[in-house]
């Protein structure tokens, strides 16, 4: 008897649904991609988007980006609606076919398409949501929250639901437990113990970063040009762009805090001083969900900075100072990140409702 002889308990149906949701969601956007290559507008992308810098979609031509952007997202349902169907023998050439494509869109949409955007709206979100009651910060929101930016979103979605698809398929076809991937738990290095070792370097590794580039920050604020120079400070407290700069460093320091959580009790239990919730269990989605979003939005821009040539000469020979150094070490922080999320997963997610491994 294999796992997946076992019966499905009905409250674990979601990865059976992830499949169908994927296709319906890239369907969607790729009917919207094909209006806009039919009508010659709506694409937000390249040439049409002025924040796009540090977007590779840079490179590609309006004209070609919608047509290029619905076969992308069309072609990408189609996959999901084919690892949708029952498990059935697949030749091993034509399931590499099928999950690389799948991983390939699934990178295109939630690494390539976001870039720096959708982290520093994630960073001024708790700025934006306060203080938008009392008219602070000073912005034009229409000009923040612009239908470029909600593509971004919209991609970055479609791709977690795709790639989730891919793998829930993958551990189907490999005759694995589809909520777990469990075939055996007792072996390797994803047992609880192994995860608590690895994790926390993991851990360590995507705390420290971005404490250094929220170091700058906070020297701006309190009117110290560390790595830039005094002019430039002074035009930044003048446009208020040293505050902003200050709301990304402190988005920055708790989420290493948030962090290290993933490796302290209290990142387990709710500590004593957070009343109604002392001692209880934190629930296992409520750290490994905003992390993990965190830890693609962090790839996501640190892939967009580092294929920007602009970034490199402004960073290299003598532009190189400590504002910009802390960013070299930015494509530590996702992947780390991403791995120490992963090993909290491991240690906490006990036994498998579905198919019943610990």
């Amino acid at each position: 008897m294999t796992v997946l002889d076992a019966s499905p308990r009905p409250a674990v149906r979601w990865p059976d649904r992830l499949a169908p949701l994927a296709a319906g969601w890239l369907g969607l956007w790729g009917v919207l991609a094909l209006v806009a290559t039919l009508t010659g507008d709506g694409y937000p992308f390249g040439a049409n988007d002025p924040d796009g810098g540090d977007n590779l979609l840079r490179l590609i031509p309006v004209r070609l980006g919608a047509p290029v952007f619905a076969a992308l997202l069309l072609t990408g349902a189609v996959a999901a609606l084919a690892m949708s169907r029952p498990a059935v023998r697949t030749s091993r050439p034509l399931r590499a076919l099928l999950a690389g494509y799948g991983w390939a869109v699934a990178f295109v949409l939630a690494v390539v398409v976001p870039d720096l955007q959708v982290l520093i709206i994630l960073g001024y979100a708790p700025m934006l949501i306060i203080g938008a009651p009392f008219g602070w910060p000073p912005v034009d929101y229409a000009e923040v929250f612009t239908w470029a930016l909600f593509a971004r979103f919209a991609a970055a979605v479609g791709g977690l639901l795709l790639a989730g698809a891919v793998l829930i398929w993958l551990r189907r076809t490999a005759n694995a437990c589809v909520a777990c991937g469990r075939v055996d738990a007792r072996r390797g290095w994803r047992t609880p113990a192994a995860a608590a070792r690895w994790g926390r370097w993991a851990a360590g590794i995507a705390a420290i970063i971005p404490v250094g580039y929220a170091l700058t920050r906070f020297a701006w604020a309190v009117g110290i040009p560390l790595g830039i120079s005094r002019s430039f400070l002074t035009e930044m407290q003048q446009s208020g762009l040293v505050w902003a700069g200050l709301g990304l460093g402190a988005f920055a320091t708790v989420g290493a805090v948030l962090t290290l959580g993933l490796v302290q009790r209290w990142g387990e239990r709710f500590p004593g001083w957070m009343l109604g919730l002392a001692g209880r269990p934190v629930p296992v989605r409520l750290a490994v969900v905003p992390a993990t979003v965190v830890a693609v939005a962090v790839t996501a821009a640190v892939f967009g900075i580092m294929t920007n040539p602009a970034f490199w000469e402004s960073a290299g020979g003598d532009g190189f100072s400590l504002a910009t150094a802390p960013v070299l070490l930015w494509p530590a922080w996702g992947p780390a990140l991403g791995l120490a999320t992963y090993a909290y997963h491991l240690r906490r997610r006990g036994a498998c409702p579905r198919c019943g491994q610990d």
